[in-house]
């Protein structure tokens, strides 16, 4: 919705009258000025299309580097590149800041155009610089004063058609690099210079209320509840795609917070008639893990009925004595553990993902202490026989060690038989205790097939 309103803004920040009035005569408010130069002068002011304007200007400033109309002649150039040529207009305007460097109207399209140039930029870094340089002219615009020769009527139009803008700059130049505060403060003084009603109506300023919202979402912590008001209040008034995309963000916020989705319809009636959350504006937060432990330990009659998944979240997340009961079902227990996900391995144990989120995130929760197998050794004086069945045994021992090392390869699904030992809570690990690997199940082979000749 952004680019869509480019065009109108430089145009507000180029329309106000002439800050020099010129005649061939010295005069109050006026500059002399011979004949020809007088001439080359009028033909770029008196032009009446962009195309013929600029070439006159350029003209002009050609011959007469040194005019005491310079940053006049450099404005008017500025104005009339932007209706055809974007970097000549930025050229223009970095002339004109050099000529004066508090120039609004100069400082407003530098903010613009480069802004406008950031956005479409591919590289991650050159699309920062181009931000960082559209806020660096909008804080210098914000702080810029009033010229003698403009009238105040005209200086606060002006300042006040443009300020949105540069709160706007330095708003999403701070958000491009995760400084949240900063993105947060100007998002809020631009949506606070404007009138409410034009934070209801598509373009650039609707925008900014849900990149408002995203600031709030990507701050350290994440402020959900803000995230939800303002990227609603966006999706509230925006057409589409951009509703959708809105209110997937919108939504997600507001299950983070609250826990599910009931209770939305609320916020989606507040955020119609508020820009800003009013003051006993709340939802209702998710219950904590404790309290949804809690829960679970009084409306579930047998503990030991309980998914591992969810014994898991009582064990780390739970109150010492309700993680207690749970795993007062399961301690000392031999149970199949399936399907666990090898993190590490040695001869003596292996650590396992086995919870739906541990495997995601490939770390472990469950130790696995290996039953050790023993290798026997030749006692001295043994006769030839018993030498021979020691080092069968051996090899049979070896063997085995060798296929528990094959089989727990990192990355490896497999299934133990193993003892419930001990736990610790945070981070979650429990450690098993006499741990075999169950050798995977061998499909039953096929019979073949029958075929029947017919008789003839």
């Amino acid at each position: 919705m952004k680019k869509a309103v480019i065009a109108s803004l430089l145009m507000a920040a180029s329309y106000a009258p002439h800050a020099t009035r010129i005649a061939f005569a010295q005069d109050a408010g006026q500059v002399q000025m011979p004949a020809a130069e007088y001439a080359s002068y009028n033909a770029c002011a008196s032009a009446t299309t962009a195309a013929a304007k600029a070439p006159a200007c350029e003209a002009y400033l050609t011959a007469y580097p040194q005019s005491a109309v310079k940053a006049d002649v450099l404005q008017q150039l500025m104005i009339a590149y932007s209706q055809f040529a974007a970097d000549k207009a930025l050229d223009a305007a970095d002339r004109l800041l050099k000529v004066d460097p508090s120039n609004l109207r100069g400082l407003t399209f530098e903010v613009i155009l480069r802004k406008q140039a950031a956005d479409a930029a591919t590289d991650p870094a050159a699309k920062q610089a181009g931000l960082d340089a559209a806020a660096s002219y909008a804080t210098k615009g914000l702080a810029a004063t009033k010229p003698k020769d403009m009238t105040d009527a005209d200086f606060t139009a002006l300042k006040t058609g443009v300020t949105p803008n540069f709160y706007s700059a330095i708003a999403t130049a701070a958000l491009a690099k995760k400084d949240d505060p900063t993105a947060i403060t100007n998002y809020k003084a631009e949506l606070a210079s404007v009138p409410v009603d034009a934070t209801t109506k598509p373009g650039a300023i609707l925008q900014d209320v849900y990149e408002l919202g995203i600031a709030y979402y990507q701050s350290t912590p994440p402020d959900y509840v803000d995230c939800t008001w303002y990227t609603s209040r966006a999706a509230a008034f925006a057409p589409e795609p951009y509703k959708t995309e809105f209110l997937k963000v919108a939504n997600y916020c507001y299950k983070k917070y609250h826990g599910k989705a009931d209770g939305y319809d609320a916020v989606t009636t507040a955020v119609a008639t508020n820009l800003n959350p009013p003051a006993d504006f709340k939802i209702a937060p998710a219950p904590s893990p404790a309290d949804i432990v809690a829960d679970v330990i009084k409306t579930t009659p047998d503990l030991a009925t309980l998914a591992i998944g969810d014994k898991e979240f009582i064990l780390a997340n739970g109150k010492p004595e309700d993680a207690a009961k749970v795993w007062d079902t399961i301690k000392g227990k031999t149970v199949e553990i399936p399907e666990a996900v090898v993190v590490s391995a040695t001869d003596t144990e292996v650590t396992a993902s086995v919870s739906d989120d541990s495997v995601q995130s490939k770390t472990a929760d469950f130790t696995f202490k290996l039953k050790p197998i023993e290798i026997p050794e030749i006692p001295e004086g043994a006769t030839a026989a018993k030498k021979a069945a020691i080092k069968k045994e051996a090899a049979e021992a070896q063997k085995k060690i060798d296929e528990i090392k094959a089989a727990t390869a990192v990355g490896a699904k497999v299934t133990f038989a193993a003892t419930y030992d001990s736990f610790t809570p945070n981070p979650l690990m429990i450690t098993m205790t006499d741990a075999t690997i169950v050798p995977a199940k061998k499909e039953p082979a096929k019979k073949a097939a029958v075929h029947h000749t017919a008789h003839h």
